[in-house]
């Protein structure tokens, strides 16, 4: 008979106080806002966190995983629960549920950093292309995700699985008006498909600041007029625009090119 962790905490009521807030939290978009914690879900993510250090607040098991649960999971958090796995079902936002999960604090959001290498969301809506802009932000060496108002929650739970654990790795800031961009230091740089040099042809500036904007309607008029740099990505195959997530890939590696 398998033994169980003394730390271990049943649950078994759908109804349960601390259900319901772990399925707003997996489910819900902003809910992190209200309550200052977040939810990660499966080995990949949970496993990110801590090792950037991350300390979870509440670790959540479906009741099949319990006993094969490994000690980096079953000894960091102050709380464990388990379920039965219908129930975690129901909290998972996923189609295939990962069996365990993590709830952990929001950083505390800091003042920008002026000279930060740092990448700006001007309202870029969709979540995974914003996830995968955070990948490449972690990828490429940029420290600081700055996200204007009216772009996607960058805690909420689709963004967190696009961006497979980059989030641990960055400074970011959310809901932030434009007017705060004025404490950076380093130079604005603009993509656009109708103006600009060819990225292959610039010496680009570092660190900088990319901005990036709305999947339909790009980078902001007022933004467009403060940048430094205006930079055009060749498309030889005749395709109009590129996504955005794939642009920023694009840029951010030239960026990265130039340092060595």
């Amino acid at each position: 008979m398998t033994s169980i962790h003394p730390a271990m905490h049943p649950i078994a009521s759908r109804d349960n106080p601390l259900l319901k807030e772990l399925r707003k939290l997996a489910q819900g978009n902003t809910a992190y806002r209200k309550t200052g914690r977040f939810w990660v879900e499966g080995d990949h993510l949970c496993s990110a966190a801590l090792v950037r250090g991350l300390q979870p607040v509440i670790a959540v098991f479906a009741q099949s995983y319990w006993p094969k649960a490994s000690a980096q999971f079953a000894a960091v958090a102050p709380k464990n629960v388990v379920v039965p796995d219908a129930l975690f079902d129901e909290i998972s936002g996923l189609d295939s549920p990962a069996k365990v999960g993590f709830v952990l604090d929001v950083p505390a959001q800091s003042a920008i950093a002026p000279d930060a290498p740092t990448v700006i969301l001007d309202r870029v809506q969709d979540a995974g292309n914003v996830g995968s802009i955070l990948r490449s932000a972690a990828a490429f060496g940029f420290q600081q995700v700055i996200a204007l108002q009216e772009t996607a929650a960058l805690w909420s739970p689709k963004v967190l699985r696009a961006g497979m654990g980059a989030h641990f790795g960055l400074q970011m800031m959310e809901c932030v008006g434009e007017a705060q961009l004025l404490a950076l230091k380093v130079p604005l740089v603009v993509t656009s498909s109708h103006q600009g040099s060819l990225i292959q042809d610039l010496k680009l500036p570092f660190p900088c600041a990319w901005v990036m904007g709305h999947e339909g309607q790009g980078v902001r008029q007022s933004l467009l007029e403060r940048a430094q740099v205006h930079v055009r990505i060749g498309q030889p195959g005749g395709e109009e625009s590129l996504n955005v997530a794939a642009a920023t890939a694009i840029c951010l590696h030239a960026s990265t090119v130039v340092v060595g």
